[in-house]
């Protein structure tokens, strides 16, 4: 896929990972539609993908998790756009916690189920909808493309992500599925799986426990966004990946 011109959809563009993208991919002309909920970081971010060169950049509010939004979503990129050539499904979130937590026998604490609904819900059923879409305009228009969904080295289980370590898995699983069904009809899927990734997240920790996670990587080192970014450009411009999960962890296996 030729970049320069193509209609890139992003969830979760306005901010941290996906803007990143947006902004890396702006710099080889796509043209580009964010989705996320928050309208400020939206604008800033679109701001910034016009002057990192994108020939059109626009917003959309959108909760990924809920059917009718992103069937709307989608049809107004269509309608704007003109058609959707790729999808990066980035949007996610976490409500880490551990599975069970005793004490002396006694249960101290459990994941709630509140914890476990508003990740699936998210991480995996919001995938599982904007791929859909996306592949459903693809279809319709005789398009070629090709969908990159954001799972997580977590997906081989990670302490304290029940929930989060479940949906990144089935994120990888889909990914395999569709580039089977879809190859049909000209559109690849894949998937990437960062590890440690400098974000306002982690950021934010403290710096003993930046140390001690870096420490566990054997590059000594968390990888930056613009190192996703620049997998997400070789995913969409190489034709013959699909089906696949590139892990981007700096040789950090959990």
């Amino acid at each position: 896929m030729n970049v320069r011109d193509s209609v890139v959809v992003i969830t979760g563009g306005g901010q941290g990972l996906g803007r990143a993208m947006a902004v890396h991919l702006a710099g080889k002309g796509a043209r580009l539609a964010l989705i996320d909920l928050n309208e400020e970081r939206l604008q800033e971010a679109v701001s910034q993908c016009k002057e990192a060169g994108a020939p059109d950049a626009r917003y959309y509010l959108c909760n990924v998790a809920r059917e009718a939004e992103v069937e709307s979503a989608f049809a107004r990129i269509d309608e704007d756009f003109g058609a959707i050539d790729a999808l990066v499904n980035n949007a996610g979130i976490l409500r880490d916690g551990l599975f069970v937590k005793a004490k002396d026998g006694q249960i101290v604490k459990k994941m709630s189920l509140d914890q476990w609904q508003a990740v699936i819900d998210v991480n995996l059923t919001g995938v599982f909808l904007c791929g859909r879409e996306a592949a459903v305009r693809m279809i319709e228009k005789d398009r070629k493309g090709c969908i990159i969904n954001i799972s997580s080295i977590s997906r081989a289980g990670n302490m304290g992500q029940t929930n989060y370590s479940a949906a990144k898995a089935g994120v990888a699983a889909m990914t395999v599925t569709w580039a089977k069904e879809l190859a049909r009809y000209g559109i690849r899927s894949m998937a990437i799986a960062p590890g440690f990734i400098e974000t306002e997240m982690t950021a934010s920790m403290k710096p003993e426990a930046l140390e001690m996670m870096c420490k566990m990587i054997p590059l000594h080192r968390m990888g930056k966004p613009e190192e996703i970014a620049h997998t997400v450009a070789y995913i969409l411009e190489n034709d013959y990946v699909s089906g696949r999960v590139i892990e981007v962890d700096g040789a950090l296996r959990l």
